[in-house]
């Protein structure tokens, strides 16, 4: 029974996903892409069917251990695009520190404008990172591991939402740029958004996400220190 149950739960998932790609492509509107629109069929679909996120656990845990294959293969259209990465490579760097920066400096100072006590800023800080990394900054900076996963999958979630959106509005067309902008400011999932529009947007979204984590690394701590009253 158990293992019928982990099969329908990932079934669940695999349908959502398939059936949110083809309402996306069909009808291409922010409030409908991929991750915000499959993660609230299957929310609604388990509320339907009575099925816990404790249920849900052990199919969760296959997809999740899924995604280090899924992230190392990333490399591919990474090698494909590697000429258009080596050509821009002093801009793409540029791009991310500016942006990962711009990004901690206002979560920080924003938390402490809405007069959100130190555990929450710092567990805000790294938000927009993957969560093991962010978990560890987060940890370092006496913060809540727990929130920060929340906050983590929240921006990405809302980074899948917003950043095309924003993208489409102030007209950036450009494939590398609209790649790192997703890997900078959603991480995974924003990758995972970048992959669908295109192989330079996904390519470029994963070099961003990647390094947007090692910088956060340092540069998290150090802003803390600094800018937290």
């Amino acid at each position: 029974m158990n293992i019928l149950l982990i099969l329908i739960t990932i079934m669940i998932t695999i349908g959502a996903y398939s059936l949110s790609r083809f309402i996306n492509k069909r009808y291409p509107h922010p409030l409908l892409n991929v991750v915000f629109l499959s993660t609230a069929v299957i929310i609604f679909v388990f509320l339907a069917a009575g099925i816990s996120f404790t249920q849900y656990q052990p199919g969760l845990n296959i997809m999740t251990f899924l995604l280090g294959p899924a992230t190392v293969a990333l490399a591919i259209p990474l090698y494909r695009n590697r000429k258009i990465l080596s050509a821009n490579f002093i801009p793409v760097v540029v791009g991310i520190v500016f942006g990962t920066t711009a990004n901690i400096i206002t979560t920080i100072l924003a938390a402490e404008f809405l007069g959100l006590n130190k555990v929450m800023v710092v567990s805000l800080a790294p938000k927009s990172v993957t969560v093991p990394i962010a978990v560890s900054i987060s940890k370092i900076l006496e913060g809540d591991a727990s929130l920060t996963s929340v906050f983590v999958i929240a921006t990405g979630i809302l980074g899948t939402f917003l950043t095309p959106f924003l993208l489409n509005l102030f007209k950036v067309t450009n494939p590398l740029a609209r790649g790192i902008v997703y890997g900078t400011t959603a991480h995974g999932q924003g990758t995972a958004m970048a992959l669908a529009e295109g192989s330079i947007q996904g390519s470029m979204s994963g070099v961003a996400m990647g390094l947007a984590a090692i910088y956060t690394s340092f540069a998290a701590p150090f802003l803390v220190s600094h800018l937290l009253i």
